[in-house]
């Protein structure tokens, strides 16, 4: 844990999470779930400006025709970050009580593959969906409890998942074309991890993991293929939420963490916890993925 990752928004995030790199724009979006906010971060200029949305927000994507798509406790939005106008999609979940959408991203083919938790995190209330290009909604997987990292392999034919009370990471036999998902096979065990739960996830140009650990204060570069732990970065926060590339090049790591679930002596240690961090891990990222509908 040598490399030392910076404070670039000490923003005391209640549960910061979801980051975005809008590779257009060369700006990241990010989300506080707890305190209703869409964040936009400018490296170049250190702005952090918030967009107040009034309701639990889980994730955030770029859409190709401009603006965000937004997953919500009420469903998914399109938002224009401009006007502040939003633009219902779907609430699947409406009849489910106490039901929110998480953590989300985009494939290859431009969907957006979006999972819903219990706000009380009761186990197995929540699913998987994906909001295809034509903008249709499909479930992919029920019985999760909280749906969280999501990554697709270089030659996208792999599709790397954490519902984290499960202690696992699990890979799909992923189809592009048509978005199909098959033959679940748990490949990574956080179970012996003292203290720290898998989270969000995002995966490098060589096809290796990264993995936010929930109570462990870092992140961690796996190989998916033999299971292998290769490197771990410390973050001076205790709940260590999602990571995502950005930068000009793809070589910096963006890491979103929460103060939420941290004890007040914790805090003492962990005094910018909540913070949105970047550190240059040594690797570069794959481009990230847009919403094409």
């Amino acid at each position: 844990m040598t490399k030392q990752v910076e404070l670039v928004v000490d923003a005391h995030a209640t549960l910061g999470e979801g980051p975005c790199w809008d590779l257009e724009t060369q700006q990241l979006y990010w989300v506080d779930i707890e305190e209703k906010k869409l964040n936009l971060f400018t490296p170049s200029t250190g702005e952090n400006k918030t967009y107040p949305v009034g309701e639990l927000v889980g994730a955030v994507v770029t859409r190709e025709k401009g603006g965000v798509v937004l997953a919500m406790q009420n469903g998914l939005h399109f938002f224009d970050v401009e006007t502040g106008e939003f633009t219902f999609l779907h609430d699947p979940e409406s009849h489910i009580e106490n039901n929110r959408f998480n953590d989300g991203k985009c494939d290859p083919a431009g969907r957006f593959w979006i999972g819903t938790m219990d706000i009380n995190d009761t186990e197995g209330k929540g699913s998987l969906y994906c909001l295809d290009v034509n903008q249709e909604l499909t479930k992919k997987l029920d019985n999760v409890s909280i749906s969280n990292g999501l990554a697709w392999s270089p030659d996208q034919k792999t599709l790397y998942y954490i519902d984290t009370p499960t202690q696992h990471i699990f890979k799909f036999d992923y189809d592009v074309e048509s978005g199909e998902i098959s033959n679940r096979k748990a490949i990574i065990d956080f179970t012996n991890i003292e203290g720290s739960s898998p989270d969000g996830m995002t995966i490098d140009a060589e096809g290796m993991l990264w993995v936010a650990h929930w109570g462990g204060s870092r992140v961690s570069r796996w190989n998916p293929h033999t299971a292998t732990l290769l490197e771990e970065i410390a973050v001076p926060s205790l709940n260590v939420t999602a990571c995502t590339f950005g930068g000009e090049n793809l070589d910096e790591l963006y890491i979103t963490t929460a103060r939420i679930g941290t004890e007040e002596d914790v805090l003492a240690t962990f005094p910018h916890a909540g913070g949105l961090y970047k550190v240059k891990p040594g690797v570069k990222g794959m481009a990230p993925f847009t919403y094409k509908g």
